[in-house]
């Protein structure tokens, strides 16, 4: 966990595509992504059973990151550890500025395979927890 590259992501990334991000309320991937906007953050619903139509947050939602017609700088994943790996190569493979795996999301081949191609990544971290932390500090 590297809290430069943390720092960074969080302030400096506008675009979030939230991978896993569905209508479910009650999903953490929904209520960070609600908090990212709040904070001023454009997410980007990914999700694969997407038809095109579909909305999440009021952002439409793209079945996958090739499916993005616009820069994205965060690739932010909630799926199974086992899952996850995909998602950081398809972050790479579009020319994100960072991948993000959620709490309890790691593969340690894929922050290697990530990091080596040149994108930073932050693994098993919820950023809304960083800037709690952050925003303790600096009280």
């Amino acid at each position: 966990m590297d809290r430069a590259v943390i720092d960074r992501m969080l302030d400096e990334s506008e675009t979030w595509a939230v991978v896993g991000l569905g209508n479910n309320p009650w999903r953490t991937a929904y209520s960070i992504a609600q908090e990212l906007q709040e904070r001023g953050k454009r997410i980007v619903p990914i999700h694969p059973s997407a038809d095109g139509e579909l909305t999440v947050l009021g952002e439409l939602v793209y079945p996958t990151l090739a499916d993005v017609p616009f820069p994205i700088d965060v690739v932010d994943v909630f799926r199974r550890s086992e899952a996850a790996g995909e998602f950081a190569d398809q972050a790479v493979a579009v020319g994100a500025k960072g991948v993000w795996f959620q709490m309890g999301v790691v593969d340690e081949d894929a922050f290697r395979r990530t990091t080596e191609a040149g994108v930073p990544m932050v693994m098993d971290v919820c950023p809304s927890q960083q800037w709690f932390y952050r925003e303790r500090r600096r009280a």
